[in-house]
């Protein structure tokens, strides 16, 4: 199977604990339905919750670590498919995806554009951050190479200034939640390999546990949709990010199979092929 399954349990950036055994129990559930034994990169640690820079230089040993084993996928031919914990893990990845794979575009889910810089940033919030690293507005040391001209934003709805004049110059597509937004995502993908980024909290409050909760998102069938248009194409790698394992610290834990099966036309790109 050229499916090489990860999970990432370090911190990064984690405003609560509750994103690290929500990947583990993403990656148990794919390892059962892909027969696949995942590999673990990090040690679950209790969240900081402060500003970027700390947030980062304490990821930085686990997210080196994920950057190795990114390389050592793409090295042997084979499609990553990772529960990411949360999407400032993508500013290790992507800069590998970008390398390896300069003619894919990355299709980026997610309620935020992650596209501010450590200036532009009112929060300083490192998961803000997640995009603009590696398509170089600024040096997380990870690298760069990511174009914006191959970043394709889907469902985004809580957008800072920054973000919002960038989205405005066309240097970036996004695409907002709709009825026709698989169609509107498959001509944007326009045969395009594709890696797919999905941040949970795309999708409508109450779907899954996430960190943050904005209206007006993606139902799981508009999700399913999106994953069928870009299935059409190859697909070269997913992350998933940000769900949660519980709806409160001391809450019974969820289940992503309904995540899952909405990511079915993904998953079986990634296994079979298109």
């Amino acid at each position: 199977m050229p499916i090489a399954l990860t999970v990432f349990q370090g911190r990064a950036g984690d405003h609560n604990d509750l994103a690290m055994p929500g990947a583990q129990s993403i990656g148990a559930h794919l390892a059962r339905l892909l027969g696949l034994e995942a590999t673990c990169i990090g040690t679950p640690e209790k969240s900081l919750n402060t500003g970027w820079r700390i947030e980062l230089d304490h990821a930085m040993p686990a997210l080196r670590d994920v950057q190795e084993r990114f390389e050592e996928i793409f090295a042997r031919g084979l499609r990553p498919l990772s529960a990411t914990s949360r999407c400032a893990v993508s500013i290790a990845t992507l800069p590998v995806v970008a390398r390896h794979r300069k003619d894919a575009c990355v299709v980026w889910f997610d309620s935020h554009a992650d596209l501010n810089t450590p200036e532009s940033s009112t929060t300083g919030y490192l998961g803000g951050l997640a995009l603009s690293g590696p398509v170089g507005l600024w040096n997380t040391g990870f690298g760069s190479g990511l174009d914006l001209g191959n970043v394709i934003l889907v469902g985004q709805r809580d957008l800072d200034p920054f973000e919002v004049d960038l989205i405005n110059s066309g240097k970036v597509r996004h695409i907002k939640p709709g009825p026709d937004l698989a169609a509107v995502l498959e001509g944007a993908i326009a045969g395009r390999p594709v890696y797919m980024h999905l941040d949970c909290d795309v999708l409508n409050p109450g779907i899954v546990p996430t960190d943050y909760v904005h209206p007006d998102g993606l139902s799981l069938d508009d999700l399913k949709g999106a994953c069928a248009a870009m299935a059409r194409s190859e697909v070269i790698g997913a992350e998933i990010a940000e769900f949660q394992n519980s709806w409160s610290p001391d809450g019974a834990p969820v289940s992503p199979a309904p995540l899952l099966d909405a990511l079915a036309p993904i998953i079986n790109s990634l296994r079979y092929g298109r």
